[in-house]
């Protein structure tokens, strides 16, 4: 969404105009990125995807006929048996696409996007779904940020570290909220195989890392972005681990993990109490660190590490999926 966010930028200095087009409203397709989106330019030249193009030219036209004086359009598009194949989806689905001239995206959208900042875009649709308003929402409360029922889903969808679209009927009519928190940085302090396979993990997953053996930089790190920073302690040195851990859990650090058996765990946990964090802070630490997947080589703790990340951003007990009664892959 960052390149997208770059290009919009561009488009706008350059005068040049266009239509962003992304799911309104969708069933279907098997897992895919929540953040897929198409801008297309006054040429037709498009740039993103969704569905993995097989809706592209069509939207292209549509978005070539959408009418002077609308600022908006939604159209349905579904695929179905042999097209699927044909597509390389994982299943068929139908969806409506929102089709919305690029002019009527807040910059400041663009702007917080390419920066990386948590920010919400809430976008009201007329009865006739022809026209549209849009506006920011970030954590942090603003004056512009727009009816109130609508802020306070965003943010509450901003809290759980997720990229996603919600669309609702409220009292101020039909609304689209695309939330994108700050993408996930993996702050590793101690080095080895470990490190290294984390840091492969996570770009896998589309997440920053970085490995850390000080414990200036790692503090430096966790503090700059604390929104997007994820701590991760390899290291058993007490002048390393007990600051840095110190810092993430007073900082209110999303996800704050430590490395090591249960007796090095017991000691942490005496000398942040001497530091003077208290129980509640103890209990913030995932420690023994990553989720009970039966890990027993390097690569394996890697994967069960960033899948317990995972669930803490998104604010769950992780469970296997018939367990829960929710919708699959949400």
């Amino acid at each position: 969404m960052r390149e997208l966010a770059r290009t919009a930028r561009q488009w706008a200095a350059e005068g040049r105009t266009g239509v962003l087009a992304r799911p309104l409203t969708e069933q279907g397709f098997g897992p895919r990125h929540p953040a897929d989106a198409v801008l297309i330019d006054q040429d037709g030249h498009c740039l993103g995807t969704l569905y993995r193009g097989v809706f592209d030219a069509y939207l292209v036209t549509e978005a070539a006929a959408l009418p002077a004086g609308r600022t908006a359009c939604v159209r349905e598009v579904s695929v179905h048996d042999d097209e699927v194949r044909r597509a390389g989806l994982t299943c068929g689905g139908q969806a409506e696409v929102l089709l919305q001239s690029l002019h009527t995206v807040p910059a400041r959208w663009w702007e917080l996007l390419a920066d990386g900042a948590d920010v919400a875009l809430i976008t009201w649709l007329d009865e006739g779904r022809t026209t549209v308003n849009s506006t920011v929402a970030t954590p942090a409360p603003a004056a512009d940020d727009g009816p109130a029922e609508a802020v306070a889903r965003a943010r509450e969808l901003l809290a759980r570290r997720r990229a996603g679209r919600d669309a609702r009927s409220t009292d101020d009519g039909l609304v689209l909220i695309e939330t994108f928190p700050a993408v996930p940085h993996l702050v590793i302090v101690g080095g080895g195989e470990l490190a290294e396979l984390l840091v492969a993990q996570a770009h896998l997953l589309g997440w920053q890392a970085t490995v850390e053996s000080t414990v200036h930089n790692a503090v430096r790190l966790l503090t700059e972005r604390p929104a997007a920073a994820c701590l991760i302690v390899l290291s058993h040195d007490p002048d390393v681990d007990t600051p840095v851990l110190s810092t993430a859990l007073t900082a209110g650090i999303a996800y704050v993990g430590a490395l090591g058996s249960r007796r090095t765990q017991a000691r942490r946990a005496a000398d942040l109490v001497a530091a003077g964090l208290d129980e509640g802070h103890l209990a913030r630490i995932h420690g023994p660190i990553g989720l009970d997947l039966g890990a027993r080589t390097p690569a394996e703790t890697a994967l069960a590490v960033c899948a317990e990340v995972l669930a803490a951003l998104d604010g769950r007990e992780a469970r296997v999926p018939r367990e829960g009664d929710g919708p699959v892959n949400a």
